[in-house]
């Protein structure tokens, strides 16, 4: 049997990666197990809120991002008739002092880059790609034993603590979990990438390139942003469908998803058939934060594999990176006592967890209203000062996962 650091990671995504440079910074060597002979990034943009960059940011990630992420100026709700807007959210200078951190938009790809070359940079990081974690089990003097693939060969592992950053479809979930598949939640997700002036073109006045900007309508909701440091507008549609494989990425007919958008509006509709745009379908899941995410036998579930809420609110990737920096924090805090660790980590985290994924579940409501709920929206949301809605953000941006009483 191999021996390993005190810790191993399986997955070297966002939470596995995030995890890996909160457990360096406290001093904790770690592990990376990727089944991947490569690691490539999938999925096109993701949101980047304070809570999440203010994290970011002290583990060295935001100065390798770089200026391939771009601070967008404002969020933008608008609805689908009429292209008119609803509501204005000030990004930019007036959030960064609001929040104390910046909201940037960005392509998963750079994120994971970043994040990948700040944890090569680490000599207390280890990264093994090409390694399936085949099967683990927990061993009865304590810890874990991870049966591993790689190169033909297989090996055996045992390792006080392992931390499973393995996603959505994690099948490391089964240790702690008897409902360990995630649930799919009845909608799909249609991703794109324009080249900016493109989108610019097709949508006519619609959307603009320094906003987040997202159209409500009670079959689906559309929302654009800048990435890659401006060059492109990322585009996703989320409404109700079916796809046939548990996987990402799909191929799939767009025609439905291009008749949907535009019947709605015109100018979303050269959006969806502009050329160039090929559209992906991702389907979306959710697993229960409500379920166990740790045994005190010497298992952490980080990210989606603990907790996947639907993108709702935008927070998938926030509340990965919180969750691997709170887990840090406290197995530093408790060296001698993972167990201990592993408990204030789950009680603390399932709270916030729990929030966010209400908080998205109230804003697809609210984005796919009709009738009588869209109208009463639309005048509360008309009769809101700026001010008053970024307000609505604090306890989400304003959150600092490392503040001492989150300890």
């Amino acid at each position: 049997m191999t021996d390993a650091p005190r810790a191993i990671i399986v997955g070297a995504g966002i939470a596995g990666l995030t995890a890996a440079l909160a457990m360096a910074r406290r001093g904790l060597p770690v592990r990376i197990y990727e089944r991947a002979p490569e690691l490539t990034a999938v999925g096109a943009g993701l949101q980047l809120s304070p809570n999440a960059t203010r994290l970011l940011a002290r583990l060295g990630v935001l100065d390798a991002l770089g200026d391939r992420a771009v601070r967008p100026q404002a969020v933008e709700l608008k609805k689908v008739d009429g292209l008119s807007p609803l509501a204005r959210i000030p990004l930019g200078a007036e959030a960064e002092t609001r929040w104390g951190a910046p909201y940037l938009v960005a392509h998963r790809a750079d994120l994971q880059s970043a994040l990948l070359q700040r944890a090569q940079s680490e000599s207390l990081i280890e990264i093994v790609t090409g390694a399936f974690a085949e099967k683990a089990e927990f061993h009865k003097d304590g810890g874990v034993r991870l049966r591993v693939e790689r190169n033909g060969a297989a090996e055996e592992i045992h390792t006080p603590l392992l931390i499973a950053g393995d996603g959505v479809w994690s099948h490391l979930r089964r240790l702690v979990r008897t409902a360990v598949r995630s649930r799919f939640t009845g909608y799909i997700a249609w991703r794109a990438t324009l080249p900016v002036e493109q989108a610019l073109v097709a949508g006519n006045g619609a959307l603009e390139a320094d906003r987040v900007t997202a159209f409500m309508h009670p079959a689906f909701h559309l929302v654009a942003y800048p990435i890659s440091g401006g060059a492109a507008i990322n585009l996703v549609a989320i409404l109700p469908g079916e796809v046939p494989l548990n996987a990402w990425a799909q191929d799939a007919d767009d025609a439905p998803l291009k008749k949907v958008l535009a019947r709605a509006s015109p100018a979303l509709g050269r959006l969806a058939a502009a050329d160039g745009a090929s559209w992906t379908v991702w389907p979306v899941h959710a697993v229960n934060p409500a379920d166990a995410w740790t045994s005190p036998q010497g298992l952490a579930l980080i990210g989606d594999a603990a907790h996947a809420v639907p993108p709702f609110a935008a927070q998938g990737a926030g509340m990965a990176i919180e969750d691997a920096v709170v887990l840090a924090n406290f197995l530093a805090l408790h060296r001698d006592n993972p167990a201990s660790a592993l408990a204030a980590y789950e009680a603390i985290r399932k709270p916030r967890v729990t929030r966010v994924a209400r908080r998205g579940a109230f804003n697809r409501f609210t984005w796919h209203a009709g009738g009588p709920v869209a109208f009463a929206r639309d005048m509360i949301l008309k009769a809101r000062s700026e001010d008053a809605l970024m307000a609505d953000f604090d306890w989400l941006y304003g959150f600092d996962a490392d503040a001492p009483e989150n300890l």
